[in-house]
């Protein structure tokens, strides 16, 4: 037996009605989202750590996950595991015929591969009743929606034509911003906050830039540049606390030109 099917065997005695485990027995693809997710995000932790045998381990996770969704659906007579890896093949070779048809060309532009995926996507969504704006799952990220929301409603053709309008709105919402922190109206602050982060994630995508991967990487640095100022304060004996904020900030400038 090949590795795979080991896998799926192991995932079949796990849900063995009389055998298996109880935990995994009573599992829904519902109940086991939240530890997709989680594995998902450990593996892009892997990634960003370039951290290779971590990565092997989280893509198993990753993996173990969909052999799960599958077997849950397989039990229920609606797909198996092989419809799931023969579906992804037969649209990968749908979506790449500048590799695998006949007028082969790989001296297209990234922007021209992009053009012809989402041509070849909307192609195979003919005849399918067409997606409400935004209905992807509530279980993704806030910033992932927005951007999903945002590229959504740029195919109806409601977007800007370049980035700069983009600059111009973020400006009219810090505005606005400021204005509900002047009326101290908390609704107001949580709404206009809302609207600022937006117009960020829309800024981002109108760069080119995966606004959550970027987040990502600014949580990165920061805990780099805060463990710097951390480690400095006790070599100085100093407490930290709100009191010697100015000495902090002055490890904090430093630590941009030490650790980055």
């Amino acid at each position: 037996m090949s590795a795979i099917d080991d896998l799926l065997q192991v995932m079949k005695d796990l849900r063995h009605p009389e055998d298996g485990c109880p935990w995994d027995i009573r599992q829904t693809s519902a109940s086991i989202a939240p530890y997709t997710l989680d594995e998902t995000h450990e593996l892009l932790d892997a990634i960003e750590r370039d951290d290779t045998e971590n990565l092997k381990e989280e893509l198993g996770d990753l993996l173990f996950n969909i052999v799960f969704h599958a077997q849950i659906a397989d039990e229920k007579g609606q797909f198996s595991f092989d419809d799931v890896a023969r579906g992804i093949t037969d649209k990968m070779l749908r979506r790449h015929p500048h590799v695998f048809g006949e007028d082969r060309d790989r001296e297209f532009s990234d922007e021209t591969l992009s053009e012809q995926w989402q041509a070849l996507k909307q192609q195979e969504k003919q005849g399918r009743e067409p997606p409400s704006l935004g209905g992807d799952s509530a279980s993704n990220s806030a910033m992932y929606r927005a951007r999903q929301i945002q590229q959504e409603a740029a195919r109806f053709g409601f977007d800007w034509p370049d980035i700069r309008p983009v600059f111009d709105k973020l400006e009219e919402e810090l505005a606005e911003l400021k204005h509900a922190f002047d009326t101290g109206d908390k609704d107001a602050i949580g709404d206009e906050l809302g609207d600022l982060i937006f117009v960020c994630v829309n800024l981002a995508r109108h760069a080119g830039v995966n606004a959550e991967m970027s987040l990502r990487g600014t949580n990165r640095k920061f805990l780099r540049r805060f463990a710097y100022v951390q480690q400095q304060m006790a070599d100085a004996g100093i407490e930290m606390d709100q009191k010697q904020l100015e000495r902090m900030e002055s490890f904090w400038q430093d630590s941009k030109h030490r650790v980055g």
